[in-house]
């Protein structure tokens, strides 16, 4: 079988399929001989667990409706003990060797068939009876531990991780050592999950639609996230093939490996700054190994991976931020502060929101927690005192904003030289990512050190497009004109005050927009560290004389294809040679 969706990692990837859908809800996965019996005692578990809850059930209402009102109950106690249900999951799992909860649904699959062909109708409205019950079993199973802590037992070898909705703070939890690929239902290149496999240099692909219904767990999957394809149980011949591709994919890396080394300058001698955007305090050496002049981009959200803001107090800030500031030996860090919603940040008020795109997120949500914002700033100015690092607020609307965040700053200071502890001055910067910002930069200009232009979203909102969305993910354009001109008033504004401006969404990881973008009059890129030595290499081959002319033909254009095809010719090999 063979499924197509869009490459947003590249890379080749095999290996055997683990499905995860609704968040770690529902995982399934083969598990190793050894933990047959364990799980069959989970599944036992499960059982007695929700037949007390069901006994229980039914004796409330007997006594509030009485007894002749209990009898569903009844029948799904029976269900527990039925040969077709879980007795029937317990075989599944000694044969196939599937997760409990795998087994429970794949029972559901064949007693749901058999209802399907019923004649009565009667007996096919008895299928919910047996969801319900189906329901309650793996909702027992969840309360028997954290679903994370099975991933560390599943069967060896490479694992091809299988998702409806992936987020990433589940990718931050798992041994990514051992993953081969990832592929999503939902998702576009910009998606956080996107960005993330790219940060891990996992090949990924997203928009697949329906690959978490369709592929079983454990089978073999081979996934292309430069094309988009994904094989499943692909034949020897097909396996020969892409292992030639990554070979030859590997040693392309290689050879552009020595541009890390070098110094990101223009022919013309115009010095490009390049810096790392990381998620994890672990890639900072490797950031620095690939060419990285400092961190652009920490990205503070990924921390809260698998527990809520309360949980991660000013000491674990302070010694991750630490630990980036080791890592770079001396480069710059720049640390944006949680952009998170209010259930990720695990403290939702009345009247909140799950997701909040344009709603309470970020800095604003940062200001609505003062015991929160206050325990990170505080762990960040002590981190400062053991290297250069900035901190970075995102999603920024105004002045009031900046101003009210930077009060919050003077008053982690004034706390720690209670404490006797003297943070050094940390330079305030924010994230240009909402047209508003873009339109004030220069009245930002009087109030920050310094900006960085957050691609990703400036564009989706720019162009009131959700770039997860992938029904409409194709008109999320970075060639728009409305964004080039957004991007050069923006590099023009912070020019005028001599303010340092960067590039930290995912147009600064693209070689082939580089020259566009110096040409609009940016200087400073932060990308992902895989990405590193090949812009550097573009670099070196740039003059910023020639960028200039191509950036001014680019803005007359009136469409993102006209912008397209004016960059194709700038590009093209007849210009070059």
């Amino acid at each position: 079988m063979r499924l197509n969706g869009l490459g947003v990692s590249p890379g080749i990837g095999i290996g055997r399929a683990l499905v995860v859908t609704r968040g770690t809800k529902n995982l399934q996965f083969r598990v190793p001989e050894h933990r047959i019996d364990s799980e069959i005692a989970r599944l036992d578990a499960a059982r007695a667990q929700s037949r007390e809850q069901l006994q229980h059930l039914k004796e409330r209402i007997a006594a509030a409706a009485g007894a002749e009102h209990a009898y569903l109950f009844d029948a799904q106690l029976l269900m527990l003990d039925d040969p077709m249900l879980v007795d029937r999951a317990a075989t599944i799992i000694r044969v196939e060797r599937l997760n409990a909860e795998s087994a429970l649904r794949r029972a559901l699959d064949e007693i749901a068939s058999l209802f399907d062909q019923a004649d009565d109708p009667y007996l096919r409205e008895r299928k919910g009876d047996v969801a319900d019950i189906i329901g309650r079993l793996c909702m027992n199973l969840r309360t028997n531990g954290d679903p994370v802590d099975l991933f560390r037992d599943i069967e060896g070898g490479p694992l091809v991780l299988v998702a409806d909705e992936l987020s990433p703070s589940l990718i931050a939890q798992l041994d990514w050592q051992r993953l081969a690929a990832f592929i999503t239902d939902a998702g576009s290149w910009t998606y956080h999950t996107a960005i993330l496999a790219r940060s891990l240099h996992v090949p990924a692909v997203a928009g697949l639609r329906h690959a978490s219904s369709v592929i079983r767990p454990g089978v073999l999957i081979a996934v292309d996230g430069s094309t988009g394809d994904v094989l499943v149980e692909p034949s020897g011949a097909v396996l020969e093939d892409l292992d030639a591709r990554a070979k030859k994919r590997r040693a392309y890396e290689r050879s552009l490996a020595e541009y890390g080394t070098l110094p990101s300058v223009t022919q013309d001698g115009i010095a490009i700054r390049v810096e790392a955007n990381v998620e994890l305090p672990e890639e900072a050496p490797r950031a620095r190994e690939r060419g990285a002049e400092g961190i652009g981009l920490y990205r503070s959200e990924f921390m809260l991976a698998g527990m809520t803001a309360a949980g991660l107090d000013e000491e674990a800030q302070y010694a991750v931020y630490r630990r980036l500031i080791d890592g770079m030996d001396g480069g710059r860090v720049t640390v944006r502060t949680f952009d998170v919603t209010e259930s990720e940040l695990g403290v939702v008020q009345s009247g909140g929101s799950n997701r909040a795109p344009l709603g309470l997120r970020g800095l604003r949500l940062s200001l609505s927690f003062e015991e929160v914002f206050q325990a990170q700033l505080r762990a960040l100015l002590r981190a400062a005192m053991h290297g250069p690092l900035r901190i970075m607020f995102p999603f920024v609307t105004g002045v009031e904003e900046l101003r009210l965040a930077r009060k919050a700053v003077a008053h982690a200071v004034e706390t720690l030289k209670e404490r006797g502890i003297s943070p050094p001055p940390v330079p305030v910067g924010i994230m240009i990512e909402v047209p508003s910002a873009a339109l004030t930069i220069d009245l930002l200009a009087d109030e920050a050190d310094f900006f960085s232009i957050g691609t990703n979203d400036l564009i989706q909102y720019c162009l009131a497009v959700d770039r997860t969305d992938d029904r409409v993910s194709r008109m999320y354009e970075p060639l728009h004109p409305a964004i080039l001109r957004v991007l050069r008033h923006v590099a023009r504004g912070a020019r005028r005050r001599s303010l340092p401006v960067s590039v930290c969404g995912e147009m600064a990881a693209d070689p082939v927009l580089l020259p566009l973008l110096t040409g609009l009059g940016l200087r400073e890129f932060s990308m992902t560290p895989a990405s590193i030595p090949l812009a550097k290499h573009v670099v070196r081959g740039l003059r910023i004389a020639e960028t200039v002319k191509l950036a001014s033909r680019a803005l007359k254009a009136a469409t993102a294809a006209e912008v397209e095809r004016t960059l194709a010719d700038f590009l093209s090999p007849a210009r070059t040679n």
